[in-house]
């Protein structure tokens, strides 16, 4: 797990870096909010520890920016004692979570772990493969951003897919687990639905380069394509 720790205090970013790293966390530092803000946009973390008070670029218009560019990264926000308006500022803006100095490391240490079981948990329930979007408890789906109204055997048709993205699946196989019954070599019913289910997704405008994520594999049967 890679945590990014932006913290200006040196004492302070000492004695968290120390403390994640003796649970297993790699964790990357950065003093000032400038340099903060490029690793959060360039780099994969798993969890951003962000001080609010920073040189060069304060940790919550960090938080504004990479929020508003569609970085997902949970965020502790690292605030004092008496910043109440920050914290409150800091959680509608899409802070994960906050802790007010000064704190004890072993309190951080079960925030991030806290927090990466909550992310864990939601991430189970949401299939994302290139723009499109499954949420498994709302059973919505998104294609760049624009929901496609599917009916529940479509849904399950295109949840199938997505779990193994980039693996051909047979007409039997997508039968067996879509429909429930044996394959029968004269049913169309996979084709059927996989048409409507493009018809669908064309419908709203927007396409990866014009193809569907459904790619048709000859005489084998249908593949999710591995997006970007």
């Amino acid at each position: 797990m890679k945590v990014l720790l932006v913290e200006d205090e040196q004492k302070i970013a000492g004695f968290m870096s120390a403390g994640l790293k003796e649970q297993g966390f790699v964790v990357e530092h950065c003093d000032n909010g400038i340099d903060g803000y490029d690793r959060a946009s360039a780099g994969s973390f798993d969890v951003i520890v962000l001080d609010i008070m920073l040189p060069g670029r304060d940790g919550l218009s960090i938080l504004k920016s990479l929020r508003k560019s569609g970085n997902v990264t949970p965020i502790i926000l690292l605030t004092a004692r008496n910043e109440l308006d920050d914290r409150i500022e800091g959680l509608s803006m899409g802070a994960d979570d906050y802790l007010a100095k000064p704190f004890f490391v072993e309190e951080l240490i079960a925030r991030v772990m806290a927090l990466l079981r909550r992310v864990s948990g939601e991430r189970q329930n949401v299939l994302a493969v290139g723009e499109l979007r499954l949420d498994r408890i709302s059973r919505e789906v998104t294609w760049y951003g624009q929901s496609v109204d599917l009916t529940g055997r479509e849904f399950n048709l295109v949840e199938y897919l997505m779990r193994s993205p980039g693996r051909v699946l047979t007409r039997t196989q997508i039968l067996e687990h879509v429909w429930d019954y044996d394959f029968d070599p004269s049913t169309n019913v996979v084709d059927v639905c996989i048409q409507r289910i493009r018809k669908k997704m064309a419908s709203i405008g927007v396409d990866a380069g014009g193809e569907s994520p459904i790619e048709s594999v000859r005489g084998v049967g249908y593949r999710f394509r591995k997006l970007a």
